[in-house]
C-alpha cells in the first residue's frame, strides 16, 4: 500500500519528537502493509512551517536511517499546505512541495471551520497552471460538514479529494464517519490516506479502513483508491467516475 498523507518526519510539527518515534511509525506502517509513505508536514498553518528544501532534507536524514534500520519503507517528500492566496506564487518560487517533487499534485488544507470566499478560484486557477490540487481530510472541515456542497463545486471543477482512513472508521465521531460515506458514494472521494502522526491515538489504521470498505462499497473500489494512489506518486491523471450533489435536508418554513 501507498499512504498519500502522513506526518512521520521527526521534531517539525505534531508528527514525532524524534527520530526513534519516526523508526517506530515506519515500523508500524510496514506491519500494516505500507511499503511507500509520502512525507507531508504542515505548512503555513499557522502553527508550523516547512518549505520545499527543508523538507527534501529531511525526507533524505529519514530515508537513510530507515536504511541503517533495515525497515522495507520508501519515504516520499510531500507537504501539507494550508490554503493562502499565493500558493501559486509559493510553487513558482520553490515554497510550495508537490507530492513526489515533479509531479503536479499538491495537498491544500482548508481552515478547521471555514470555507474560504477564494478557494473555489484559486482551485481553478491553480489547475490552469498545471498543477492538480488536493483536497486534505475535507470530511473534518466545519463548513462543509454543515454544506457538503461546497466540496462538490469545486470536484467538479477538477479539484480531488483525500478522506483519512481514521474518519472512515468513525474515530473521529459519527457525524464526520456519516459525510465520509457520503462523499464516497458521490464520488467526490478520490484517495483513502492515514494522516498518521504517531503511533499512540493518530495511526495508520490503513489496512482496517480498506478492508471496512471492501465489505461495503466492494473490492473494485478499494483497487481504485490504491492505483490512484500509485498514479497519484508517479504523476498520472487520475480517472474518476462524475461527481455527484449530496441531498441535503431542507428546512421547512411557514405554516401548514
Amino acid at each position: 500500500m501507498i499512504d498519500i498523507h502522513c506526518h512521520i518526519l521527526p521534531g517539525i510539527d505534531d508528527g514525532p519528537r524524534t527520530l526513534e518515534e519516526s523508526l517506530e511509525m515506519a515500523r508500524a506502517a510496514v506491519e500494516e502493509g505500507i511499503s511507500t509513505i509520502v512525507a507531508t508536514p504542515h505548512h503555513r498553518n499557522n502553527q508550523f512551517d516547512n518549505y520545499y528544501d527543508d523538507i527534501l532534507v529531511e525526507v533524505y536524514n529519514l530515508n537513510e536511517a530507515i536504511k541503517e534500520a533495515d525497515i522495507p519503507l520508501t519515504i516520499l517528500p510531500g507537504q501539507e499546505t494550508r490554503i493562502y492566496g499565493e500558493i501559486a506564487e509559493g510553487l513558482k518560487e520553490k515554497e510550495i512541495l508537490p507530492i513526489n517533487q515533479h509531479t503536479p499534485y499538491i495537498l491544500v488544507e482548508l481552515p478547521t471551520v471555514t470555507f474560504p470566499k477564494f478557494t473555489k478560484q484559486l482551485l481553478y486557477d491553480l489547475q490552469v497552471q498545471g498543477y492538480k490540487p488536493v483536497i486534505v481530510h475535507p470530511e473534518r472541515n466545519k463548513a462543509i460538514l454543515e454544506d457538503p456542497n461546497l466540496l462538490y463545486e469545486v470536484v467538479k471543477g477538477g479539484t480531488l479529494t483525500q478522506v483519512t482512513a481514521a474518519s472512515i472508521l468513525g474515530k473521529f465521531g459519527k457525524k464526520i464517519q456519516q459525510l465520509s460515506f457520503k462523499l464516497i458514494e458521490a464520488n467526490l472521494c478520490q484517495f483513502i490516506a492515514s494522516d498518521a502522526h504517531n503511533i499512540r491515538n493518530r495511526t495508520f489504521v490503513l489496512r482496517e479502513t480498506y478492508n471496512f470498505l471492501e465489505s461495503e462499497y466492494g473490492p473494485a473500489f478499494v483497487v481504485q483508491m490504491q492505483e490512484n494512489a500509485v498514479d497519484l506518486i508517479e504523476g498520472r491523471n487520475i480517472v474518476g467516475d462524475i461527481p455527484e450533489r449530496i441531498k441535503t435536508k431542507k428546512k421547512l418554513f411557514g405554516i401548514f
